[in-house]
């Protein structure tokens, strides 16, 4: 990307010189990826200022996101964005003129490239550092008339540590904990909801610490083969794109073509097997699901060649079309690449683990991805977390496990049980038991019971 710096008369560049001096396009990149993107929000905290773009609307929005991540450490979603609105419109913080072009703003901005992350990043902090820098020489002129010479050399020096947080932000526990109780307090009145994503299934939610599959977390199916790990994972991503979340779903294994066709069964009710029979009922279905699903992309790899970088390639190509991801599911990460090899088995299972973890973070989404049991795992009646297959540095990393079992009197009617092995902000050892339709590709059906 070529950085938009250079001013030239047609360019929409304020004479104000306290403003961006970016061309307008590049101006509403900014404005995008502080409204959307919470890794920019965080390292360019202080560095983005709402005077600082010519487009007002822009302004706005970003003075209502930038106030909202000061106070709850996260940007709010796009129900939240224009509910914000709305009350700013209410309380004429947003004059009557300006609703127009705010509403428009928003679509456009929903919608921005936000690719190139870290070097719009770059580009801010660069200006932000050449402006701090000038007001700390400007102020210090009247020091030096005061000859003041002390206190001139501590602005300029405060001035050079203007520039983006390396690390993730922090947090003054006792200062805070007014914000902590003010957001506690609207999510029991429901008028905040938690930011996980959905499994689809309340006792499941219910259970989750974020009451879905938590943003910045990694979190895991594990199966014996055959045991019904990448029908779970289809279903948990039907059901988070059904609740308005974009879903990227990689496959490892099976082929792109044959998770749309298992996908089409699900949604439309209809054998796996009768989909060429009722080709137009399942049309039908799925284009109906469409209207209010959020996006939901299939990619296939080759088994064993996917890398983490790669992974973070395809995510970057949808950001630079406006799509963020809210939910990355891998099936599975068994059988992904390490980045770099190694003659150690478990230290490139680990390597690839710690990768899909930092790429949650990364990307302020929920992934979710699959494993698979030992033999001992594969025989027992309940599988345990120590059945792991291979590396039990899984179990460590992951931040939620979900082990899948069945009997052979439980299959045979259509049974199965899902149990907590491992979940760090969370109860370990439920057990809930669920009905299952595999003719139809449905992981859960129903809930049968909850046990602990």
């Amino acid at each position: 990307m070529t950085a938009h710096v250079t001013v030239e008369e047609d360019d929409a560049v304020p004479a104000n010189p306290v403003a961006f001096q970016f061309d307008a396009d590049f101006q509403t990149k900014v404005a995008a990826l502080q409204v959307r993107d919470p890794v920019f929000a965080q390292r360019c905290d202080g560095l983005v200022q709402p005077l600082y773009f010519v487009n007002e609307a822009e302004a706005v929005l970003v003075k209502l996101t930038t106030e909202y991540f000061a106070k709850y450490k996260m940007l709010p979603d796009k129900v939240t964005l224009v509910a914000l609105t709305k009350n700013a419109i209410a309380n004429k913080t947003i004059r009557k003129d300006m609703v127009s072009d705010v509403r428009d703003k928003i679509k456009e901005i929903l919608s921005t490239d936000i690719s190139d992350r870290d070097f719009v990043i770059d580009e801010v902090s660069t200006f932000a550092k050449h402006r701090a820098l000038e007001e700390a020489i400007l102020a210090s002129v009247s020091d030096m008339d005061r000859g003041d010479y002390a206190k001139a050399f501590a602005r300029i020096e405060q001035a050079k540590l203007v520039g983006v947080a390396e690390d993730s932000g922090g947090i003054d526990y006792y200062a805070h904990i007014q914000d902590r109780t003010e957001r506690r307090k609207m999510i029991a009145a429901g008028l905040y909801k938690p930011d996980g994503i959905t499994t689809g299934i309340k006792e499941i939610d219910d259970l989750l610490y974020h009451k879905g599959w938590g943003r910045k977390e990694l979190s895991a199916l594990m199966a014996p083969a055959k045991g019904g790990k990448s029908m779970g994972l289809a279903d948990f991503g039907k059901f988070a794109s059904f609740a308005g979340y974009n879903v990227l779903y990689v496959s490892l294994e099976v082929a792109g073509r044959i998770i749309a066709d298992r996908l089409d069964a699900n949604v439309s009710d209809v054998l796996m097997k009768g989909l060429n029979d009722n080709p137009f009922k399942v049309q039908e279905a799925v284009e109906l699901a469409a209207k209010k699903a959020g996006k939901f992309y299939i990619h296939e790899f080759p088994t064993g060649t996917m890398k983490g970088s790669q992974l973070r390639r395809l995510i970057e190509k949808y950001r630079a079309r406006g799509i963020v991801f809210d939910l990355i599911i891998v099936d599975y990460a068994d059988i992904m690449a390490a980045e770099y090899r190694n003659d150690n088995a478990i230290q490139e299972s680990k390597s690839i683990w710690v990768d899909l973890r930092a790429i949650a973070f990364e990307q302020n989404a929920a992934v979710l991805t699959a494993t698979q049991t030992n033999r001992d795992g594969a025989k027992a009646t309940s599988v345990k977390a120590t059945d792991v297959a291979e590396d039990f540095n899984k179990i460590r990393i992951a931040d939620v496990v979900i082990a899948i079992s069945a009997t052979s009197e439980e299959k045979a009617v259509s049974e199965a049980r899902i149990e907590f092995v491992a979940h760090r902000n969370g109860e370990e050892g439920v057990v809930i038991r669920i009905q299952q339709d595999r003719a139809r590709m449905k992981f859960l059906s129903k809930v049968l019971g909850v046990s602990r």
